[in-house]
Formats: structure tokens, C-alpha cells, sequence
């Protein structure tokens, strides 16, 4: 009896260590039973039946990145160019990924890798260049929508690097000088425009008023000399101009002064 007992216990011991199994966190069990898809279980722990259950596959959940590259792939308008991109995917339904798939790991690599090519000829050099979110969005739902079947899902696309032909880059760079050059005359030529037409303004107030070109007139002399300290010679002609229009501001300060409140 005694040794009956300890064959069925160390049965029950071998049963019971085959049976209890641990999914961490991140992990789930894909679990079939005589063959067929049973359920998936964890994470912790869990029971499997020796010989009626098998554990097909440990679907790890976690957020994973692949790299993928495509070299002299042709944009739509015909520019060889390289593309260095990165996938951040996870699998969202661990049934399909075990199950419809043999490796899903390198099923997204080849399909983020055709993706990238087909969006590369589908789209201009300056698009791709001057917004690469909206490429990153499409290339990210082309492959979420390939890889569905699959259960696996990708959270995003970043596209890292775009290489051009060294001449393409030197005939961009010649653009790029000629659009700021363009710019700069464009402003220049708006700022000549508008001292033309301030110079156009004085010179219809100088037209109509001459005491206000001979005051002009005397306002730059002192700016021309007023730094120097040399001796200004005036023209009598000019000074007697200068004296009346400093006695017409004079009688007109006098005349504002006398027409104020009373004290």
C-alpha cells in the first residue's frame, strides 16, 4: 500500500508541476487542446491538462519597434531617394497572432517594407520632404490595415531620414538662395516705394508752403555741421527768409499764449 501511495503521489506531483504554468504581466498563453484553439490565458498563473493541452505560443504585448529601409526608390515624379523609417507596433489579438500567421514578427517587417516603398512612388519629393506627419499617418494606417488579420496593430510610423542625390540637394540649395534673394528685393523695392512716397508728400508741402522748405533747408545745414563745429556762411537772402519765418512762429506762440484760460 505504502508504495501504491507514493507512485499515486508522485503522479499527482508530476501532474500538478506539468499543469501550473506563469504568464508575466506583458505575456498571454495561447492555449490548444487535443489541436485546437482552447483560450488564452494570463497573465499569473494558470492550468494546463498534460497531454490534452499545449501551450502554442507566449504573445509578448509589449510596444515593439522595427526598422525598416527602402534605398533608391523612386517618388512619384521619378527622384531616386533613400528612406530610413521605424514601426512602433504591438499585438493587439494574441488568438490571431498564434493562429493566422507563422511569424508575425516577420510578416511586419516585409510588410512595413513594401508599404514604405509604395508610399514613396505615390507621393512627390517636396511633399515627402515638407510634410513628413501626413506620411507617417499613411504609412501607419496601410499597415495597421495589412496586419489586421493578424492581430498585430501599429501605433506609429516616424520616418527618421531622407537621402537626395548630392546634385538634387545642390540644385534645392540654389532655389532655396534664389527664393531668399527674391524675398529681399521684393522688400527692398516696397521700402524705396514708400520713401518715394514720403519724399513726394514733402516736397508737395515744401511746394506749397516756402517758408517751410527754407526751415527744411536750415534744419539740415545745422545737421550737417552740428557735430563739427565749423562756422555756417548763409546766403543773405536766406537769412532774411529765416528771420521772418522765426518771427511768424514767434507772433503765433504769443497769440496761442494770450488766448489761454486767465490766471
Amino acid at each position: 500500500m505504502d508504495i501504491v501511495f507514493i507512485i499515486i503521489a508522485l503522479a499527482v506531483a508530476f501532474i500538478l508541476i506539468r499543469s501550473i504554468r506563469i504568464a508575466y504581466e506583458w505575456q498571454r498563453a495561447v492555449v490548444l487542446r487535443l489541436g485546437r484553439f482552447h483560450r488564452v490565458k494570463g497573465p499569473g498563473l494558470y492550468l494546463v491538462l498534460p497531454i490534452i493541452d499545449s501551450v502554442a505560443q507566449l504573445i509578448d504585448l509589449r510596444i515593439r519597434t522595427t526598422t525598416i529601409t527602402a534605398e533608391q526608390a523612386l517618388t512619384r515624379d521619378t527622384v531616386a531617394v533613400g528612406v530610413d523609417a521605424i514601426v512602433f507596433w504591438y499585438v493587439e489579438d494574441a488568438e490571431a497572432a498564434a493562429v493566422r500567421i507563422a511569424d508575425y514578427q516577420q510578416a511586419i517587417e516585409q510588410v512595413a517594407q513594401t508599404t514604405l516603398r509604395e508610399m514613396i512612388g505615390s507621393i512627390d519629393l517636396s511633399k515627402l520632404l515638407s510634410d513628413r506627419k501626413a506620411a507617417d499617418e499613411q504609412l501607419r494606417q496601410t499597415i495597421s490595415a495589412k496586419t489586421a488579420t493578424w492581430g498585430v496593430t501599429a501605433r506609429s510610423v516616424e520616418i527618421k531620414d531622407v537621402a537626395i542625390p548630392r546634385e538634387l540637394q545642390d540644385a534645392m540649395s540654389r532655389q532655396a538662395q534664389a527664393e531668399r534673394e527674391k524675398d529681399a528685393r521684393v522688400t527692398l523695392a516696397s521700402a524705396e516705394r514708400a520713401i518715394a512716397e514720403q519724399v513726394l508728400q514733402a516736397a508737395r508741402l515744401y511746394g506749397s508752403d516756402p517758408n517751410a522748405l527754407k526751415l527744411r533747408q536750415m534744419n539740415l545745414l545745422y545737421e550737417m555741421n552740428k557735430e563739427r563745429g565749423t562756422t555756417v556762411l548763409i546766403p543773405t537772402e536766406m537769412a532774411s527768409s529765416l528771420g521772418t519765418v522765426v518771427a511768424l512762429t514767434q507772433a503765433a506762440t504769443q497769440g496761442a499764449t494770450q488766448s489761454g484760460p486767465p490766471s
